[in-house]
């Protein structure tokens, strides 16, 4: 039999499961919200149909209707019979942390829009705790930041071997074209020296010998290049721990020709020596 393991997501509005299924999308579950409870068995089916493709889903089920706890928990039933590995979660929280987070979004409670909060939580935690008994497992998020909520859901469903590495990118570039919005860290080279002014190497970029030579022969370059290297070395496990899926460090001189891409060129081969594989592009290059 096909290995799927199946995280059903349900509970308390505001109590956070909006933000979990985000959570498991980037531990690499299939994730699909609002699925209606009728669809369950089909949902599925379908997804052992795809020849392994899909091993780790989850799923967000809002059932508030005491009419579809019956079949809901019959197909719950049926699939932890035929073996599969099904779990209920369940997430609430306290009234007086729901209201909060009500108020600061100005949204009425589904279940009463036109009454308090308050009132619409009782009503929905009261429909819901037949589904709370049933849960597997109960996460209650009321001083929890969202955050720690990831971190307790990849300690709970992520297993070692599966941990996804942080993908690391360097992204070269012309401050003179603008500097790129889509990126985390930033550097700016260009207190080096430019080989723009060296006649033979002006017509070069930095993926030349020559350039990277002149470039990463300057003293001021070995001592940046030293420094960088050690904060990135420092900074990038830290970036891990929080579980980010990726990091953009931009390098900028003035054209995106020379001092940049030879000192990311560098700086690339540097982490690919000590394992660390790092995607490198360059912007501008071939700018005039």
């Amino acid at each position: 039999m096909q290995a799927l393991h199946l995280v059903i997501i349900s509970g308390l509005s505001g109590s956070g499961k909006t933000h979990a299924i985000k959570c498991f999308e980037d531990l690499g579950f299939f994730c699909v919200d609002n699925l209606p409870p009728a669809l369950l068995p089909k949902f599925t089916e379908l997804c052992l149909q795809q020849g392994g493709d899909i091993r780790n889903v989850a799923l967000g089920i809002d059932i508030r209707e005491r009419g579809f706890f019956g079949d809901f928990f019959a197909n719950l039933d049926r699939l932890k019979s035929l073996g599969y590995a099904v779990e209920l979660l369940f997430f609430e929280a306290r009234d007086e942390v729901l209201v909060r987070r009500f108020s600061e979004s100005r949204r009425p409670h589904p279940l009463l829009p036109q009454s308090p909060v308050l009132d619409g939580v009782r009503l929905e935690r009261e429909r819901l705790l037949d589904l709370k008994q049933r849960a597997d497992r109960i996460i209650d998020t009321s001083d929890l930041t969202v955050h720690e909520l990831k971190d307790l859901l990849a300690r709970h469903y992520l297993r070692q071997d599966e941990s996804p590495h942080m993908a690391v990118s360097l992204l070269t570039f012309g401050f003179k074209f603008g500097v790129p919005y889509d990126t985390d860290l930033l550097f700016d080279v260009r207190f080096l020296r430019n080989p723009n002014f060296v006649p033979e190497l002006k017509v070069l970029t930095g993926e030349d010998p020559r350039v990277q030579a002149h470039v990463l022969d300057d003293p001021d370059a070995k001592a940046f290049l030293d420094h960088l290297e050690s904060m990135l070395r420092f900074l990038l496990p830290l970036y891990e721990r929080e579980r980010r899926s990726y990091l953009t460090i931009a390098i900028g001189c003035t054209g995106g020709r020379h001092r940049s891409v030879a000192i990311a060129s560098r700086l690339r081969d540097s982490f690919a020596a000590s394992g660390r594989e790092i995607i490198l592009r360059h912007r501008d290059l071939h700018k005039s």
